[in-house]
Order: structure tokens, then sequence, then C-alpha cells
């Protein structure tokens, strides 16, 4: 099986690729055994799990020592290297290459940078075009960080199809949750849309109807976990009854076998 193009190919089904993201071999492991047809993993919970800041381009290797890992998973995975690690664009296509030869099936480039400021969006396409000139056949995931910095639609959809002409595989705009401004990204976007799973968005089913191909979990997961063990950690504690039912250890040991 090619997971490469499996990933590709799971952005044109019937409804939108569901893509929980992933912080260690562990969390990756069980998702992939819960039947989830792909992996991402999240940028914040690879760095905190390092002892790092998220979104300073700091995680590089912490990141590619997580890829190796997930490399051996069943199923395809696809990566979220920030802004790339570097602004010089070999080095991004080199560091995507690495990752390619390891196994992985996609990237999330982001244009965000540190202190909520953008990249100028030429030169964000820059990145996107030296990947895609160094190894053609992995899935770049553009994401459009204007919503972070409460930027409106228009700049948004301009720097989506700066990003798309340089051969972005798909957009990625993450904070976006109005039904209308999600409908103009499609409509005007000939790539798969990728939106960030809101509790308080639009369902499942209602990003499927507007055109999206991919809903990412981000680190929805990673912080849902961290609170888990905190009121398990209570409970342990106060003496009263753990609130959530562990896997047994046998279990999470054979996520590591065969």
């Amino acid at each position: 099986m090619n997971k490469t193009r499996l990933f590709h190919e799971l952005h044109h089904g019937d409804q939108p690729l569901v893509l929980p993201n992933a912080w260690d071999y562990g969390s990756a492991a069980v998702l992939a055994a819960e039947g989830f047809p792909a992996i991402g993993t999240t940028s914040l919970g690879v760095a905190v799990a390092a002892g790092l800041p998220d979104g300073t381009g700091v995680t590089g290797d912490a990141t590619m020592a997580l890829a190796r890992l997930l490399a051996r998973l069943p199923v395809p995975v696809t990566v979220d290297i920030e802004g790339g690690f570097s602004e010089n664009p070999t080095a991004v296509g080199e560091y995507a290459a690495q990752l390619t030869e390891l196994g992985i099936a996609g990237i999330n480039l982001e244009d965000g940078r540190a202190e909520s400021t953008l990249a100028e969006p030429d030169h964000q396409a820059e990145l996107i075009a030296a990947i895609k000139d160094r190894v053609p056949e992995l899935f770049i995931n553009a994401r459009v960080d204007t919503y972070w910095v409460k930027d409106d639609i228009d700049r948004t959809l301009a720097r989506a199809e700066r990003y798309t002409a340089a051969g972005a595989d798909g957009i990625f705009v993450p904070g976006l949750t109005d039904p209308d401004g999600i409908a103009r990204i499609v409509a005007a976007i000939p790539l798969p849309v990728n939106i960030l799973y809101s509790p308080t968005g639009p369902s499942i089913a209602d990003l499927g109807a507007l055109g999206v191909r991919r809903v990412s979990t981000g680190s929805l997961l990673y912080r849902t976990a961290l609170a888990v063990a905190i009121d398990t950690a209570r409970a342990v504690r106060d003496d009263t009854s753990v609130p959530f039912a562990a896997p047994p250890y046998t279990e999470i040991q054979a996520l590591t076998e065969g």
C-alpha cells in the first residue's frame, strides 16, 4: 500500500476526512487502532512534551524524532511542521524530503509566525514551491492563519489562492467557523479545504454539506488528555471516585508490539 497516495485519496471521499491529531507514539497508535484512516500531529502537544514553546520554530528535532516513530503505523501520517523551522526555502524543502524518506504522507505548513504575526505571502509561497519541487508526492496542507489574528475573509482568500498557485495540495483555515465564510472558501479554492473542529462550530455533517473535505482536531485531544489526567490525579488525592476508566496496562503495552 502506498500510504501517500492513499492519504491524497482520503481527501476526496463522500464524507470529510476526520483527522485526529496525536502528540506521541501512544496517542497516535491508539487512534490508528480505533480505526481512524489517517493520523496528524499537533505542534502544541509535540512542543510541550519536549518542554519547548509552540509556534516559535524550535521543535524541528522533536518533530522529526516523533515522525520517525509514527512512520511505523499502518495508516498515513501527516506532520505539523509549524512554519517549516526555517525561512530558507531550500532548508524547508530538505526537511520535508527527510520526512518523506521516513514514509510520512503529508505535512501541515502554517503562515503564522511568532507573536501573532503572519509570513509575507509571496515568501510563504516560495516555501511551498520549494517543498513541491523537492518532494512532489508529499501532501502539502497550507495553513492560512489569518483568523488567528482576526483578519478578514478577502485577505484569507488572497493568501489561499497564492498558496494554491504555488503547489499546495490542500488549504487549512483554522479559526473559521462561520458557515458563510467556509462556503466562500470552498467555492473559491479548487483544493480540499481543511477546517479545525470547534465544539461550538458546525457539526461534521454540516461541514461536509458545505464542501469541507478534512476536519482536524488540532490540540483538542492533547488538552483534553491533560484535563483528564488532572481530574484523575485530584480524585486519587481527594479519595473520591476516579472519573474515567483507563484502558488496561496490557492493552497499551501491546501498541508497541508487532
